[in-house]
């Protein structure tokens, strides 16, 4: 069952957290946080894109670009625009996005549930990532990054969240990059705390939505930090880790589309003729086309679109992992026809989240970069679930959760 606490959050001051609230990470490069860092000393991204701190050139992963984010970690603090709170809570972080709001429980999540399969995955992880990840997370002795988790809704969780954002925010603010919307509760009461701990211990398992690196550089850490301890007892705040938890039925997970350089040596004619083997191919013109259901896909090529349909006996209803149309067209079309084995290390293929629209793959082919898109139907949050429960690992780049989590709202120390 799954163990979590309350934690006292480190957070920047109501008037300055839009200064330091951030996008996560890896959704953009160094260039592109340093731009939007520039004159900006209080932006996350001196902490979590410590790179940007030196001159441009300077690689993300060189080793005096940790020290660095640890350098400004404290001079965050040390200028008060981090403030860790006194006491231990738990916080509702809202996210709205095209009208629709989803709400977020932040708690500190127990290690060892990501070693003993409470925590679940459904996404394979590279060591290169973990351990830059874990190098992040050693030296600033904190998550400064949250894990976006999923679990089955519950209506008394329900019931206390809306309870508590009946109550006027601690933050609230729009974010200019995006439009979308953020706010942040704090919850303070200890008996509201103690339900939620004692609700959230008859939960059997969490599930990763987006943060499969920072679970496992976390989950590492912690294993770490107690192996380390002579004196260890089990409840230091290094076994904890940074995840905001929401429920299963609020959440929009959206397509990722895939975008290829060539057609395998093929011309256009009989790369269609090849799709004709196992799909119905239909030519749908100029105009955007987008899939509708399950094994229908949007081809973009040669500045039209197609409806491809799978025909009947080229997938697998019953498999988890067959009925996927990540799986199905990475099978019947970027391996099969377009001799693409490896989603992770093939340089011909590239992936863009559907947040970019399909508008984004048709300018790719257009400008002579791609030879021709595929969009794909998304995966629902139950295939997901159902991934994860059968200890099955969904093919590369399957998922794409929108909207991400903000960074700077709210950090983990584990010490």
């Amino acid at each position: 069952m799954a163990v979590i606490k309350p934690f006292k959050g480190v957070r920047p001051p109501k008037d300055l957290v839009e200064k330091v609230a951030s996008r996560p990470y890896d959704v953009l490069n160094s260039e592109e946080a340093r731009e939007e860092a520039a004159g900006n000393p209080m932006s996350l991204y001196h902490i979590i894109k410590p790179e940007i701190n030196f001159e441009p050139g300077t690689d993300e992963h060189d080793p005096k670009v940790y020290p660095e984010a640890r350098r400004q970690f404290d001079l965050f603090q040390k200028n008060g625009w981090l403030v860790q709170d006194e006491k231990e809570n738990y916080y509702v972080y809202a996210q709205t996005m095209n009208g629709k709001t989803q709400y977020g429980l932040c708690v500190g999540a127990y290690a060892d549930d990501y070693e003993n399969g409470v925590i679940k995955k459904h996404e394979l992880t590279r060591a290169d990532k973990e351990e830059d990840r874990m190098k992040h997370v050693r030296v600033n002795d904190a998550n400064i990054e949250p894990v976006f988790f999923a679990y089955p809704h519950i209506d008394e969780i329900d019931q206390i969240v809306a309870n508590v954002t009946a109550k006027t925010p601690e933050y609230d603010f729009v974010a200019p990059d995006d439009g979308f919307g953020h706010k942040l509760w704090v919850i303070d009461d200890e008996k509201t705390i103690a339900r939620i701990t004692e609700i959230f211990a008859k939960l059997p398992a969490f599930y990763i939505a987006d943060g499969h690196h920072r679970s496992a550089a976390a989950a590492l850490v912690g294993k770490e930090r107690k192996n380390a301890n002579p004196n260890h007892k089990g409840n230091e705040e290094y076994n904890y880790f940074l995840a905001v938890c929401f429920p299963d039925n609020q959440l929009t997970v959206i397509d990722y589309n895939r975008v290829v350089k060539d057609l395998n040596g093929l011309t256009e004619e009989q790369f269609l003729q090849a799709l004709a083997q196992d799909f119905d191919v239909k030519e749908m013109g100029a105009e955007i086309y987008k899939p509708n259901k399950l094994h229908n896909f949007s081809l973009y090529l040669a500045g039209k679109w197609y409806s491809l349909t799978a025909k009947e006996g080229r997938y697998n209803d019953a498999d988890p992992i067959g009925r996927l149309d990540v799986k199905v067209s990475s099978d019947l079309i970027l391996d099969k026809i377009l001799g693409i084995k490896d989603l992770r290390k093939d340089k011909r293929i590239d992936f863009v989240g559907g947040i970019r629209g399909l508008g984004e793959l048709k300018r790719r082919v257009d400008n002579g970069e791609m030879k021709m898109a595929l969009a794909l139907y998304p995966v629902t949050m139950q295939q997901i679930i159902d991934i994860a429960d059968s200890g099955n690992i969904m093919p590369p780049k399957a998922t794409w959760f929108e909207p991400k989590l903000r960074s700077g709202l709210i950090i983990h120390k584990l010490i």
